[in-house]
């Protein structure tokens, strides 16, 4: 039984004084896969670190609730803590952390407020051994520095491979497809689908129709100035890949 896991209302959000969230609505329900496209500068960034909770945006009106409990009063760890997690369109490089580390302790803190065991340094080899060789990846990747020096497909093949990890509910991919090429995106997007199931709900920020060949959302939402402006199923891709977003209707 699907249940109401994000619930957004007349959400308004503003950066340095200037507004850019302005009055947008989404609901997503337990299982569901949504995409949210749209031009540069329509606001779907912003919108996936308002949900995460980034502390540069400021919510003038509106609310957003996460498994009923108010998300505007919580903050980033406490959010990531109750199931959020973003994957970013820019991961950013951490010098002198390695991989395995960050992984390690990302981990050992989710369980740890979930009152679970955490996993010493060889349990753990164990259980990310078992994660990178799902996506395909050498295990001489964990022990490089958190993401420095990765292009851009490492980088986001990091992000997978925490979200895979943390196995959170509502899993955020800000443009996981951006530096793929056509096979790292079929063996990401083939570990993104196994993540699906009735209790969790994947949002996908894109611009491009190629990654919703592999993962197919059942709602497509168009932002246009900081709103949703119509919302439809998976055939407004290839519609938007053949006429553009001016051939979308404001609903």
């Amino acid at each position: 039984m699907k249940t109401n896991l994000l619930k957004i209302q007349n959400l308004y959000a503003n950066i340095d004084d200037t507004e850019i969230i302005k009055g947008l609505n989404l609901s997503i329900k337990s299982g569901e896969i949504h995409a949210i496209m749209g031009k540069n500068g329509s606001g779907k960034s912003t919108l996936a670190k308002i949900i995460a909770g980034h502390p540069n945006y400021n919510i003038t009106q509106g609310s957003m609730q996460f498994n009923n409990h108010n998300l505007n009063e919580m903050s980033p760890e406490e959010r990531s803590l109750a199931g959020i997690f973003l994957a970013f369109q820019y991961p950013v490089e951490i010098p002198g952390v390695s991989n395995s580390d960050f992984l390690r302790l990302s981990y050992n803190s989710k369980q740890k407020a979930l009152n679970k065991p955490e996993l010493d340094p060889l349990a753990f080899f164990e259980l990310i051994n078992e994660k990178i060789t799902k996506i395909g990846i050498d295990s001489s990747f964990l022990t490089r520095n958190l993401n420095e020096g990765f292009s851009g497909g490492e980088k986001k093949k990091n992000e997978i491979l925490q979200m895979l990890l943390l196995d959170s509910q509502l899993c955020i991919l800000d443009e996981i497809d951006s530096g793929l090429d056509i096979d790292a995106l079929k063996v990401i997007s083939k570990n993104i689908n196994s993540l699906i199931t009735y209790k969790k709900s994947i949002i996908i920020i894109t611009h491009y129709q190629r990654i919703l060949d592999y993962i197919v959302p059942n709602y497509i939402h168009i932002m246009k100035e900081g709103k949703i402006i119509h919302t439809g199923d998976s055939t407004i891709a290839k519609k938007l890949e053949q006429y553009g977003y001016d051939s979308i209707p404001v609903t």
